[in-house]
């Protein structure tokens, strides 16, 4: 099939999913729109350069256009990642040179990259520095990845993250996705991005060598749009008190997030699959956070 004929096709198919998104799409409980107050520190959590802007990049400017201070943290430089077949060091530094590309079109307050070398660091190694970039920003709101995923580094930070996070003061914790939805068993917090689409686009653009990875999280948006009868496309948060996000991540498992959850793919095809595995999974972990 040629490209041009097979992204048309692709694009179609997820023109009629999100289409049917009004009516089976729609969340089970009351979920809040987005806002911000001005002033509050907010920090935004990356497990590799590229996370943020896909799971967070509409959020990010929406709290600088309402006067917020938001520092994003890049945990690990991304070595592993196979796209363009560069090795591992040349991956690495092409990836924190995307990064600040990125942070320069967000126009975000403050960087820190960790840059810890992607599967190669222990829990201490996070903890750390992120104990002390805690301490000194002090976040009013963190936006986290979260075991709601299947790849590993995403699961080990957000493991790291809820365990320094739970004795912080911060006010709230909002568990962002990335190619894996959280669904409408877990979203609680919707945010229109349709005013920051353009600015969103070209910083997700800064990463050129993610494209393919990347287009995945534009489908997820607008499928949340449609879920909550949104203009445009919208991101979708799971809003949790520190220490239910704490609980949520403490919680033992049998199975790896690999057999649980599925994420949507390079094409649009089979989509629908990534909301239905793991909804079982999905209603535990709520219990788990209404618990705490």
């Amino acid at each position: 099939m040629p490209s041009r004929l097979g992204r048309r096709v692709d694009t179609a198919v997820a023109r009629a999913w999100a289409a049917a998104f009004p009516y089976v799409g729609r969340p089970v409980r009351p979920v809040a729109r987005w806002s911000a107050t001005g002033g509050q520190r907010i920090l935004v959590v990356a497990a590799h350069p590229d996370d943020e802007v896909a799971g967070c990049g509409g959020v990010i400017l929406l709290h600088q256009q309402a006067g917020d201070r938001v520092t994003v943290a890049h945990v690990t430089d991304g070595r592993r990642s196979r796209a363009g077949g560069l090795g591992p060091e040349e991956m690495s530094a092409r990836r924190h040179r995307e990064a600040e590309e990125c942070m320069r079109v967000l126009a975000v307050d403050a960087w820190e990259w960790l840059g810890l070398p992607e599967g190669e660091w222990s829990d201490q190694d996070f903890a750390a520095p992120l104990e002390r970039l805690v301490e000194r920003i002090a976040p009013s709101v963190v936006y986290a990845p979260s075991r709601i995923d299947f790849h590993p580094e995403h699961c080990a930070v957000a493991r790291v993250a809820a365990a320094v996070l739970k004795g912080t003061r911060a006010a709230t914790v909002r568990v962002y996705q990335i190619h894996v939805p959280l669904t409408r068993v877990l979203v609680n917090v919707a945010a229109p991005i349709a005013t920051v689409r353009e600015r969103v686009a070209d910083a997700t653009a800064r990463y050129a060598s993610q494209t393919g990875s990347l287009r995945a999280p534009w489908r997820l948006r607008a499928y949340a749009a449609r879920a909550h009868r949104l203009p445009g496309d919208a991101e979708e948060f799971w809003d949790l008190t520190p220490a239910a996000y704490a609980a949520v991540h403490a919680a033992p498992t049998d199975r790896t997030p690999l057999e649980t959850f599925r994420g949507l793919r390079r094409h649009s095809f089979t989509d629908p699959l990534a909301y239905l595995r793991g909804r079982g999974e999905r209603r535990r972990l709520r219990a788990v956070a209404e618990e705490a």
